[in-house]
Formats: structure tokens, C-alpha cells, sequence
């Protein structure tokens, strides 16, 4: 019995020495295998693939700066930042310098966003973004503002961000039954909703039909002429039809009786 014993105490401390044996080598080929990111700000491009690549780390420049303090073509910051531990083949993330400001921001507030974007372009700068919005008074496709402003200094990026008017979303409305009707009273709705009266046309009188055993004679009748449409006509259809959407200022047609 006490053999036993000792054969299940000796058999779990193997199992534990094991168990700490292959977390202790996991831990280590994890981080045995990582590499500090050396320190690339100040260094050209040149330079920096260099670090890098002994380093068996990648690089690549994802932003441009404007920077009093470090030279055009130069590293001006990097991520992750020198030191921190990373895994072979991570990719290192830089901004490279542009020197000092050299171009004026051009003034194009009041331009069109096509000529706003020239004027940009042409000075070597770039559109960061543009954003609309409805401006009462002003007209549509127009810049309101910029960012950074007409002749701004300390400017970071190369890159100017606009607010573009635009026309407001025009209403839409479900064209209403104006049948039967008068319409000198229907002009008028249409006019203070802001609608528009289209052609108007007096529909054709229907013909009695012609009893072919009475008299010829008696039973031919002249039909008159359509009279002209007046504010007393009776509204017989309408185009747009009832139930239809419309936008504001959708013209309608008329035919009256």
C-alpha cells in the first residue's frame, strides 16, 4: 500500500516538473524570438530600411509633415516607438518629414469644389477631406470654409479640408384627388402649396349613341363646341394621377368638364 502511495506522489511531481518544463520552453521560443524596433527618427529613408532590415523588421512611410525641427526627407516619427519588443517581420510605420512650410494655403472659399481642388492641386497640396451642408442664401456645389485658413503658418500636413454647400433634398408629397372639383378653387390650392397649374383642357362631350330605327332626320343632334375652360369647370382628370409622389413644384394638367 505505501509503495503505491509513493509511485502517485512520484508519478504527479513528473507531472508537474513536465508541465513547467514545456511552459518554460513555450515562453521562450514566444519570446525568444521577438526584436526590439530600433530608433529611426532622424534617419533618411536610406537609413531606416537599413535598421530595419537587420532588425528583420519592415517600414513603410504612410504620412508626410510639415516640421520646423527635423530636415525635409528625414524620419520625423515612428510606431511602434524604439524599443518595444515585436516578432520578426512586423511592419514599422513611419512619417517623413517635409521641412519647414514653404507653400501659401490658397484661398478658395467662394470657389466651386472643382476649382477649389485645381487651385489645390496646382500648390502641391492635397484635399485631407471634404464635408457638405446646406447653407441658406448661398449657392449649391460652393466652399464655405477651409481648414487650415487662407495664408496659415505652423501648417502640419500638406492637406486642406473643405465644407461644400449643397441644394437641400427637395420634398416629396402624395398628389391628392382634385376630381370634381372647380377649378378656379384648385388653382389656387395648387398655388399655396407650391404646385404648379399645367395645361388645362376641356375634355370632349360624350355622344348620345344613334338609334338606327328611329328617323335619320330626327335623330342626327349637333353637337356644340367644347366651351373654354373657366373657374367654374369641373375638374375630370388630372395628370399626375391621385396617390402618385411628387416633389414641390411638380407641374399638374388638367381636364375639365
Amino acid at each position: 500500500m505505501r509503495s503505491a502511495f509513493r509511485f502517485v506522489i512520484l508519478a504527479l511531481v513528473l507531472l508537474i516538473v513536465a508541465m513547467v518544463s514545456a511552459l518554460t520552453a513555450m515562453r521562450f521560443a514566444i519570446h525568444g524570438q521577438e526584436v526590439a524596433v530600433p530608433p529611426l527618427i532622424g534617419l533618411t529613408p536610406q537609413e531606416a530600411e537599413r535598421a530595419v532590415t537587420g532588425a528583420g523588421l519592415q517600414l513603410t512611410i504612410e504620412r508626410h509633415y510639415y516640421s520646423p525641427q527635423i530636415p525635409e526627407g528625414r524620419i520625423m516619427s515612428q510606431l511602434p516607438m524604439p524599443g518595444t519588443k515585436v516578432r520578426p517581420g512586423w511592419q514599422i510605420r513611419l512619417a517623413q518629414s517635409l521641412g519647414p512650410t514653404r507653400v501659401a494655403i490658397p484661398d478658395v472659399t467662394g470657389q466651386s469644389e472643382h476649382a477649389a481642388e485645381l487651385n489645390i492641386r496646382r500648390r502641391g497640396l492635397e484635399i485631407a477631406s471634404t464635408a457638405e451642408v446646406e447653407a441658406a442664401g448661398v449657392p449649391a456645389d460652393q466652399v464655405l470654409s477651409q481648414n487650415p485658413p487662407a495664408n496659415a503658418t505652423q501648417v502640419l500636413a500638406p492637406r486642406i479640408s473643405l465644407l461644400i454647400t449643397n441644394l437641400p433634398e427637395p420634398q416629396i408629397f402624395v398628389m391628392p384627388s382634385f376630381i370634381g372639383q372647380p377649378l378656379g378653387t384648385v388653382s389656387r390650392t395648387l398655388q399655396e402649396s407650391g404646385f404648379r397649374l399645367g395645361n388645362v383642357s376641356v375634355a370632349a362631350p360624350v355622344t348620345p349613341p344613334v338609334d338606327a330605327s328611329a328617323n335619320p332626320a330626327t335623330s342626327i343632334e349637333m353637337v356644340p363646341p367644347p366651351a373654354q375652360p373657366s373657374p367654374a369647370s369641373i375638374i375630370a382628370s388630372q395628370t399626375p394621377a391621385a396617390g402618385q409622389k411628387v416633389f414641390a413644384g411638380t407641374t399638374v394638367n388638367f381636364e375639365v368638364r
